[in-house]
């Protein structure tokens, strides 16, 4: 009588039904596979791949954008009319759809490490696709309506830079466990010489990429110029409300070199402080002048303005999440604060010698002021006493009037303009968009005795690339923040960073090579074999009901925790186990 061996008694793999469970839900080992992964498969495999690509993008740009998470609210406010901070759902649902995602990329990546069949489930392809349609529609919104905040992803990588590829050079070097594996598995050496140069180029790619790398951070301690001036945009509006006497208040006492203010012209030809259009965002015009709310606040004379509060709504919408730090009488303080005149502006700045940068807006047609607002500033001006060296006028409009009127007037320009232009026009200083003037930009603006000044700053980060940039002076929502940093957050010279470079290149290398020798002598000699595949394997060209018949008899061994033998298996399905031919009937 011939022995057979019995079938084999398999392990529960926790860790191997998890992966394959929560990924393709399949939890049975007669469920998974180690073909070759559909052409279906592979495509949904390159989708949740360009997915997490976009959603990586997507994500860094939001967390840099942080800066200017103000003027996106405002941006919106003056589309839909109602205040709002859109940054949180944003920010909570990027988050959740970029953690959805790197997990079932990590996943994927661990089903080809063990050598599974990716078959992912059919609600996670809804969940990909979900996330893939919704970041597209936001990058597109996002373009349209704020088109400009995208120079914030060149301008942070001159801080990031540097350590962005050291991190994606640490990633890449760890994917070579998996390609190596994958080489060295394959039986084909045209797949294993397309696996190699893909890796290869990726990898030779960031050994390179330092070439590419410009950050003005990158230089030599000794040509570090002195720190950038700070002038209080609005005063201190993430310490009080905007505009308002008691932000300016603020601003002065983190001892900021100017202050900057958005100024309108009452009805009564008296400048005073607003940014927008209307009162409904920043005072309680809705209370007071129910049947005027929607008015253009030029058409409000100074009496009106004056009895309208100014600061309940710092403390009702907290736009800068800070309300919360305030103590009681603070809150007190703000919010009995009211409109606030170009002439207390004035009188506050003169005593302590600091600059006032004027963002004058022109009345609408119908206005009293609307063809004198020139002059009716330029009179407040000098009633106030302020000298004319202290104050940065901005408006184009008639500056060759106010140059013979007030010569001593710091001429300042909004629009970006060639030295030579400018220079001809009389006009001495710029007041841009940090996203507008690159760091040639800057030094060109130095020797032709230009100075310059970029709104708007709020984190170290970019006040520190500002800084290493030899930028002269700075407008910023948080002086509070900029002015307790005492150096650059990093400033590293070019041979340190070159070391750094060629070190992590070559441990890169190191690692990578050796991770390919050890896979190379771990798979010699070896191959792997799915039990089942084994045993269907045998009933080659059978039919498909005699194939799922032999997977119920895997199932049924599973179940019972009792196995048949290899002969009786095969017997009961028609098959001659010694001949490997099927019996005839």
């Amino acid at each position: 009588m011939v022995k057979h061996q019995p079938l084999q008694v398999y392990e529960r793999q926790l860790c191997l039904s998890c992966l394959t469970g929560i990924y393709g839900c399949r939890w049975k080992r007669y469920q998974r596979s180690h073909d070759d992964t559909t052409k279906w498969e592979l495509l949904w495999s390159l989708i949740l791949l360009f997915t997490f690509c976009l959603l990586l993008v997507w994500f860094y740009f939001w967390w840099e954008a942080h800066n200017d998470y103000n003027e996106f609210n405002w941006f919106l406010y003056n589309r839909s009319g109602e205040w709002s901070d859109s940054t949180i759902p944003i920010l909570a649902t990027t988050a959740a759809g970029f953690t959805y995602i790197a997990f079932l990329m990590v996943l994927a990546l661990c089903h080809v490490a063990v050598g599974q069949q990716l078959n992912l489930h059919w609600l996670h392809k809804i969940g990909v696709s979900a996330a893939l349609l919704t970041t597209v529609a936001a990058v597109i919104y996002v373009s349209q309506v704020w088109g400009e905040e995208w120079d914030v992803v060149p301008i942070s990588l001159q801080a990031t830079g540097p350590f962005l590829h050291i991190g994606a050079l640490a990633a890449v070097t760890a994917l070579s466990w998996i390609v190596a594996g994958q080489v060295a598995r394959a039986d084909k050496t045209r797949f294993q010489v397309v696996v190699l140069l893909l890796y290869l180029s990726v990898l030779l790619g960031l050994y390179l990429v330092p070439l590419s790398i410009t950050s003005p951070c990158i230089m030599e301690r000794s040509n570090l110029r002195p720190r950038p001036d700070v002038i209080g945009h609005q005063g201190a509006p993430m310490l009080a409300p905007e505009n308002t006497l008691v932000s300016f208040q603020r601003a002065l006492q983190m001892n900021v070199t100017g202050l900057e203010a958005d100024v309108a012209i009452s009805m009564d030809g008296v400048p005073f402080l607003m940014r927008d259009r209307t009162l409904r965002r920043t005072t309680d015009v809705e209370k007071l002048f129910p049947d005027r709310r929607m008015e253009d606040a030029a058409f409000f004379n100074w009496t009106d303005l004056r009895q309208l509060n100014a600061g309940q709504w710092f403390l009702e919408d907290d736009p800068f999440w800070m309300v919360h730090t305030l103590s009681p009488a603070e809150k007190r303080l703000l919010s009995n604060q009211s409109v606030c005149s170009l002439e207390q502006l004035l009188a506050l700045a003169v005593p302590r010698n600091r600059t006032v940068v004027i963002r004058l807006r022109r009345p609408p047609a119908g206005h009293p002021c609307h063809h004198s607002w020139i002059n009716d500033t330029l009179e407040t001006v000098r009633s106030a006493g302020v000298p004319p060296s202290l104050v940065m006028w901005t408006p184009d409009e008639d500056r060759d009037q106010v140059r013979r009127t007030s010569p001593e007037l710091l001429q300042t320009s909004l629009w970006k303009r060639s030295p030579q232009t400018l220079r001809q026009q009389g006009i001495s200083r710029l007041l841009l968009r940090y996203n507008q003037a690159s760091t040639q930009d800057v030094r060109e603006f130095s020797k032709s005795n230009m100075s310059l000044t970029l709104y708007t700053v709020n984190e170290p980060w970019l006040y520190s690339v500002l800084w290493c940039s030899a930028v002269p002076s700075v407008s910023s929502e948080a002086p509070q923040v900029l002015k307790k940093l005492p150096y650059p957050i990093w400033l590293m010279r070019p041979d340190e960073y070159c070391l750094i470079w060629v070190s992590a290149d070559l441990v890169s290398f190191a690692v990578v090579i050796g991770i390919f020798i050890f896979q190379k002598f771990r798979m010699s000699g070896m191959r792997s074999y799915n039990p089942e595949q084994i045993m269907l394997s045998a009933a080659v060209r059978r039919s498909s009901r005699e194939v799922n018949i032999m997977k119920e008899k895997l199932i049924f061994s599973e179940v019972s925790n009792g196995m048949g033998t290899t002969e009786e298996l095969y017997m009961e399905n028609g098959y001659d186990y010694y001949t490997n031919q099927g019996i005839t009937q």
